[in-house]
């Protein structure tokens, strides 16, 4: 019988800055994550060492591309050189693209659950800033097959998802000027949310309903068919950091800290699905489905499978919005509505902060950012502070299951986690 995991806590860096500009490398920003993430939970070098002299403690590090990015990869290893005290801890790096931080997780979950650990350090970290955006937009083009969709292309990722918001007009026979105002909702939305955020991307940006409505000028570039620069997440520098741990550790843990272990978020449910990893297969493959994206909405059924939970449980989502068109999307694959009246959600405000749904009250990848390798532990980082009620300016009220969906490529890797008490 597997076991539960649980969430400590942990922390992420402030996605506004620039580590390059500052002359800091990946290293500095590698140290100061996991330094903050084990103060903020409380555990210190001491307890790491104690723990790996028993082989109790493992780390996990989701990243994309540092060996271009950085030009370095072993990742995995490097926290021996944040402090010795990791010195034999085990540590490898995982990749699955943007999905990279939901890899990770999942396999420090799964060593938990088989009873290997006690305690999990999951970091995600991805150094985006070093290049220009063309260079960065092409390194990007490797979580595609690059030789068919990226090779020689200028920003292939923004022209890929634009194709999805080209099938979804076409698939479901929508309204072109609902359907467009829909995906300015959803920036809108995201911009709005990040505001509460204070380690957000864009909390000092401006943005309303009028300006990503306003599609084409020079304010507002097309960057990829229908879609324009304010339906883009942001390219950032930044990391994340959760601690997961075994019922055995919790209990201990619980019990120095005089807290109640049930109050302990943990990890209900867990999908894992990979779909063609071609856009053009994916279309090929979903043709007759009702869902333009049917594996996705397999992952997430696999979840609410796991955790015994459907839609009407969850409280709050977190989603990969690398653009607007993939939360559209989105939105049909939780069962919020049904497939082609994703609209209905967006234009009732049942995604809104205030709504009965609300996604991304975090700011989601457009708001808060998107260094590719830190999303999916910056994410379920989220909903750990929503169900333990820690979210602050953008805590939702009364949330006690919250859903999150990481992808990579054009939601190829589909990676979902259910949190709650």
């Amino acid at each position: 019988m597997s076991q539960e995991v649980f969430i400590l806590g942990g922390e992420q860096t402030d996605f506004q800055r620039n580590w390059s500009k500052e002359g800091k490398s990946f290293m500095a920003m590698l140290r100061e994550v996991v330094e903050d993430s084990l103060s903020k939970v409380g555990i210190e070098y001491a307890e790491i060492k104690r723990l790996n002299e028993t082989n109790r403690v493992a780390v996990f590090v989701g990243n994309f591309d540092a060996e271009q990015y950085t030009t370095q990869g072993h990742l995995g290893a490097f926290l021996t050189e944040v402090n010795s005290a990791f010195n034999g801890v085990p540590g490898a790096r995982y990749e699955a693209a943007c999905a990279s931080g939901s890899v990770a997780l999942d396999a420090a979950s799964t060593h938990l659950r088989a009873g290997d650990y006690d305690l999990a350090i999951v970091v995600g970290i991805e150094v985006m800033k070093t290049v220009s955006s063309a260079i960065g937009g092409d390194f990007l083009g490797t979580a595609a097959y690059y030789e068919k969709e990226a090779k020689g292309v200028e920003f292939p990722f923004p022209k890929l998802f634009g194709k999805l918001a080209d099938v979804l007009l076409e698939r479901y026979k929508l309204k072109e000027d609902v359907f467009m105002d829909s995906l300015a909702e959803i920036s809108r939305i995201n911009y709005a949310n990040a505001k509460r955020n204070p380690k957000s991307q864009t909390r000092s940006w401006f943005m309303n309903k009028e300006h990503a409505s306003a599609r084409g000028g020079e304010n507002n570039m097309s960057v990829g068919g229908r879609l324009c620069i304010t339906d883009c997440s942001q390219v950032t520098d930044g990391a994340a950091v959760v601690v997961l741990a075994s019922p055995t550790y919790t209990a201990e843990y619980s019990k120095k800290r005089g807290i109640n272990q049930a109050d302990v978020p943990k990890i209900k449910g867990w999908g894992h699905r990979v779909a063609p990893i071609t856009f053009a297969g994916k279309v090929a493959e979903s043709e007759g489905n009702k869902y333009v994206v049917p594996w996705t909405k397999t992952t997430v059924d696999d979840a609410y499978k796991r955790a015994n939970l459907s839609v009407a449980n969850i409280d709050v989502f977190e989603t990969h919005d690398c653009f607007t068109s993939s939360e559209y999307a989105a939105i049909s694959a939780f069962g919020i509505t049904e497939p082609g009246k994703e609209h209905e959600a967006i234009q009732q405000g049942v995604i809104d902060f205030k709504g009965k749904k609300p996604i991304n009250p975090s700011g989601g990848l457009i708001g808060v950012g998107h260094p590719v390798g830190a999303s999916g532990v910056r994410m379920i980082l989220d909903l750990y502070k929503q169900v333990s009620n820690t979210a602050g300016e953008y805590q939702v009220e009364g949330a006690k299951n919250g859903l999150m969906l990481n992808i990579g490529g054009s939601a190829t890797t589909n990676m979902v986690f259910i949190v709650g008490k």
